[in-house]
């Protein structure tokens, strides 16, 4: 398979998607971290010095989904159509799992739109809660889901 993101000169380049067809693209990404008790209690007991922890990542999550494009040097700038984010307490662990999904009407995929989402939102977490916990562990972060453009769908 050919690397799209290099020109006949083996140089970087963007992707050109002029003549790509339109269509719904949507992508779901997740990731868990692991933490603690006592950080996941001060958290759950929405008890943590920095704030509210979850509402927090939500919205960190959204925020790492729309400037996608400024940390990713070939994604190209999109105009999305929704983004949602679901946080699962996971008392097995302990921990927590956060669902992105992202979806546009366009001309590429937003994988990595979901995909830094879940990053930005997982790390926000440990960035309010490192006081309480420093080993906490971001983990799994994946492509659940794809669906739309050429390469069609993927499910895991």
């Amino acid at each position: 398979m050919e690397l799209t993101h290099l020109d006949s000169n083996n140089r970087p380049k963007m992707v050109d998607v002029g003549d790509k067809e339109i269509t719904t693209r949507v992508a779901v990404a997740c990731g868990t971290i692991t933490m603690s008790p006592d950080a996941f209690n001060t958290i759950v007991n929405q008890t943590a010095k920095k704030g509210p922890v979850i509402q927090t990542a939500v919205i960190a999550a959204i925020m790492g989904v729309k400037k996608t494009s400024d940390l990713i040097p070939m994604c190209h700038p999109l105009v999305l159509s929704g983004i949602n984010c679901d946080v699962t307490q996971r008392d097995d662990l302990p921990g927590f799992e956060l669902e992105v999904t992202v979806r546009l009407d366009g001309k590429t995929g937003v994988e990595m739109e979901a995909l830094t989402g879940v990053s930005i939102g997982l790390l926000t977490i440990y960035d309010m809660a490192k006081a309480i916990d420093k080993g906490m562990i971001i983990s799994d972060i994946k492509l659940m889901h794809k669906s739309g453009g050429k390469s069609g769908d993927f499910h895991r």
